[in-house]
């Protein structure tokens, strides 16, 4: 039995080891698998991490056995502990749907080498979130970017308006790598450490200086173009509406959330005691870039056509939901920050892999060509409708149970006019979701068109993220407990 103290490496170290050994596999079905069980393995090291976290507090590994600040620690607690679930958990379910969607939408003799990006993009982003060293961040986030942009391009193939999709990606991701880059040389230059803890520590005991202020500027401008933040989210529509349809799905679902998880973490771990500028700018800049991004990204998605572009701007305002309760500065903020990472992973997650079903039957995502689709692919569309009831935040779906705890938080500091904007932003999903109600069940199919039902290698993936967003969100006891101890465990450190 490997003791827990190595689960941490072991969650990263695997399947970097494993990214070269795929790109060997030259043939098609023994790269998927080989994929797939690097993937599942992920899952189950960061399933015996959070319980381990959550029954016996966090867990240190110490690389090399250099103690930090000299040597590279990675550390889990319940925060990143429950992004390493989501991460590891999404790209498990995805890849078993991956295997027909790649195959219907990119050549074969590229499927080795797309593995092999997606395991690196897979190792970049438990890396990020795993890691306790400001520095290992940066080379774990140029990991995950790199193969991202190869995995959107794939979807050239297709549609050649990926490759400009993949360029934009990568200008602005290294803008953004570069921005996080230049903080974190501020740090160093600041405290001599890139231990996140020990540069917390440092930070509090030296005067406040205008080097650390720029460094936070810094580090916060460069995050928020990773997590797509409102105005600086112009590259994630592209991407996401032409990559291949099981890389939307996993993007949509991980990419951002890692992003998100590095703003808390450092906001709250990093600057949280040496920092007079966290409160001002939550205030000031994130609560209302949250919003405005809440009513913009629904405002442009009601107005797509494609249903991919559609629910990338979706995202756009669901990322703001998960910056205001951020920008909050609260436990019940942080907490709905944190369930909404989880909750929203589920839903876009199902969303997407529903428009990669009806995409391998009629190849397009176009509202004017699902009508009637409803009838023709009944499990597909039913997915599709559970997902978006979720989106909206229904009762019964772990969407509500987001916007809930997000809706307390704003109560909690009487801020009833945030209660307001939550519900109104909530009620503009209502109006795209229900554009393609209306076209896949009100709208008669085209005379002669002859649908199956999506294959089932494709179908039971993406139940399997329908019912974890009913599941969740009828019995909310672990994710709450989870998410509560996260906020208890960032927000605590700042207190």
């Amino acid at each position: 039995m490997i003791a827990a103290e190595h689960l941490p490496v072991l969650q990263v170290v695997g399947p970097l080891l494993a990214a070269p050994i795929c790109s060997v596999l030259r043939i098609r079905n023994l790269a998927w698998f080989f994929t797939l069980i690097v993937s599942v393995g992920a899952f189950l090291c960061s399933l015996l991490l959070l319980q381990t976290v959550m029954e016996s507090g966090p867990i240190s590994y110490e690389l090399g056995g250099w103690m930090a600040p000299l040597g590279i620690e990675y550390r889990v607690d319940a925060s990143n502990g429950i992004v390493l679930l989501i991460i590891s958990g999404i790209s498990s379910v995805v890849l078993p749907f991956a295997k027909r969607s790649f195959e219907a939408e990119v050549p074969e003799k590229l499927h080795s080498l797309l593995y092999t990006a997606y395991i690196l993009c897979l190792t970049g982003l438990l890396g990020i979130t795993a890691t306790a060293d400001a520095f290992n961040v940066f080379v774990f986030l140029e990991i995950s970017s790199l193969s991202t942009y190869v995995l959107v391009a794939a979807g050239s193939s297709i549609d050649r308006r990926a490759l400009t999709a993949a360029y934009n990606y990568l200008i602005l991701g290294t803008i953004g790598a570069t921005f996080f880059v230049i903080g974190i040389g501020l740090l160093y230059m600041a405290t001599g450490s890139l231990n996140m803890a020990d540069i917390a520590v440092r930070l509090g005991t030296i005067a406040e200086i205008r080097t650390v202020d720029v460094a936070f500027a810094f580090i916060v401008v460069g995050l928020a173009l990773k997590l797509a933040l409102f105005p600086l989210h112009t590259w994630l529509p592209n991407a996401y509406t032409h990559a291949p349809s099981a890389v939307t799905a996993f993007l949509a679902a991980t990419a951002t959330k890692a992003a998100v998880y590095l703003m808390l973490r450092f906001s709250f771990t990093v600057f949280g005691t040496g920092s007079g500028l966290l409160a001002p700018m939550a205030g000031t800049v994130g609560i209302p870039l949250a919003l405005a991004g809440m009513f913009a990204g629904s405002i442009a998605a009601i107005y797509q056509y494609n249903l991919k572009r559609m629910l990338a701007y979706s995202s756009v305002a669901q990322i703001g939901y998960m910056v205001l309760g951020f920008g909050l500065l609260s436990v019940t903020g942080v907490m709905a920050t944190t369930l909404h990472l989880f909750n929203h992973a589920l839903m876009k997650g199902a969303l997407f892999m529903a428009l990669g079903c009806v995409f391998v039957r009629i190849r397009s995502v176009h509202i004017a060509d699902l009508s009637g689709i409803g009838r023709q692919m009944p499990w597909t569309m039913a997915a599709f409708v559970i997902g978006g009831l979720s989106l909206i935040g229904v009762p019964m779906t772990v969407g509500f149970i987001s916007k809930w705890y997000l809706i307390s938080a704003a109560l909690e500091q009487e801020a009833w006019w945030l209660v307001a904007l939550i519900v109104a932003s909530s009620l503009l999903a209502v109006i795209y979701i229900w554009r393609v109600i209306e076209a896949a069940y009100l709208k008669a199919p085209p005379p002669g068109r002859a649908v199956a039902e999506a294959p089932l290698s494709m179908l039971i993936p993406t139940w399997v993220l329908v019912g974890a967003n009913i599941y969740f969100g009828v019995d909310a006891d672990f994710t709450v407990s989870v998410a509560r101890a996260a906020a208890e465990g960032l927000v605590g450190v700042m207190q």
